[in-house]
């Protein structure tokens, strides 16, 4: 993988199950597998793919070196945002792949449409369709009128 294929951030993601959240994502996301490095045991120590414009990294857990995701550690505090061109397909095809639905499509108070899912493997994911420019003042505006979009 050359460096010109990355961003200034790179998500590395801790999957218990790495190779079936490999697949997973491709379902899910329409995720294209880049690498994967295979480890002792049958684990991933590192594996990369491509969702849109980005790089994921991905390794299988490590416990013995510190390494847990979401399910070893009861949840997780990060959403990855993905940008999505139709959040109502998007969000469908991520449930029929074995998504959990978090939040159903709506429109936000912030000029997109928005919903949010749980992969398999503990993840968020947030599902982002600009539908309409707003001004700031605009935004604040309208999120006085709104509800909190999660609960």
């Amino acid at each position: 993988m050359e460096q010109a294929e990355l961003h200034s951030v790179t998500p590395h993601l801790v999957c218990e199950g790495a190779a079936a959240a490999l697949e997973f994502y491709g379902k899910a996301f329409n995720a294209s597998e880049i690498m994967r490095m295979p480890g002792k045991e049958g684990r991933l120590m590192h594996a990369a793919m491509q969702i849109g414009d980005s790089v994921v990294m991905l390794a299988d857990d490590f416990p013995e070196y510190g390494g847990l995701g979401p399910k070893a550690l009861k949840g997780s505090p990060v959403t990855l945002h993905l940008k999505v061109a139709n959040v109502d397909a998007s969000y469908a095809q991520a449930l029929a792949a074995g998504a959990q639905s978090r939040m159903e499509p709506a429109d936000m108070f912030w000029g997109d449409r928005y919903a949010q899912v749980t992969d398999p493997f503990g993840h968020h994911w947030a599902l982002a369709q600009h539908i309409r420019d707003m001004s700031q003042e605009e935004m604040l505006a309208a999120m006085q009128q709104s509800q909190p979009p999660c609960e």
